[in-house]
């Protein structure tokens, strides 16, 4: 099991899926926010759930943020300031084929000795760098409360200007994010198609 706490962002508005994606149901659990909180427990010994408002009917640990603005970078934020721990993994709600063949080497690439001074190891699929998947350490939340009181919400940016590792991986299937109603579905399709 790993220590650092695991946080899945599930506070976005959702507004290209038309409703609350963290609250539609996946697998055999009542919403994609349960299963995405029951994977990531048979990983780590906390998890969490970032969020806008409580929302969730099941047992679970959540952060709610503690600023208006609906972001990811306030989630991050929010996250190092409610928990006393150097280091979170985060995880958007919204990717749940992220699962411990990728979530496993990245741990163990932020305990590599070379990597110990760096503010995030972040997943980087053959599309891009993936900022909602990775170990972020306390050691960026000062430039991250700096983008933010500049309004400047970008993750993307703020890794860029931190000092990130990024770890490629080849597969880009693994992070499909459902940001709208037919990608949910096409999902779900393939989903009961291998069982």
């Amino acid at each position: 099991m790993i220590n650092t706490p695991a946080i899945i962002f599930s506070g976005g508005k959702s507004s290209r899926m038309g409703q609350d994606k963290a609250l539609l149901p996946f697998s055999t659990y009542t919403t994609l926010g349960q299963y995405q909180y029951e994977k990531l427990s048979k990983l780590f010994t906390n998890v969490y759930l970032s969020i806008k408002e409580q929302k969730f009917d099941f047992a679970c640990q959540t952060i709610i943020d503690i600023y208006e603005e609906s972001s990811p970078l306030v989630a991050l934020v929010s996250c190092f300031e409610a928990l006393e721990t150097e280091n979170i993994f985060v995880l958007s709600v919204d990717a749940p084929l992220v699962d411990k063949e990728i979530i496993v080497p990245l741990y163990e690439t932020s305990q590599l000795p070379n990597n110990q001074n760096k503010d995030a190891i972040i997943a980087k699929s053959p599309k891009g760098v993936q900022p909602l998947c990775g170990f972020y350490k306390r050691s960026i939340l000062p430039l991250a409360r700096a983008y933010l009181s500049n309004h400047k919400h970008k993750l993307t940016a703020l890794l860029d200007e931190a000092n990130t590792f990024y770890l490629p991986f080849d597969k880009e299937t693994a992070f499909t994010n459902l940001n709208t109603m037919p990608q949910y579905q096409d999902l779900l399709f393939s989903q009961l198609n291998r069982t």
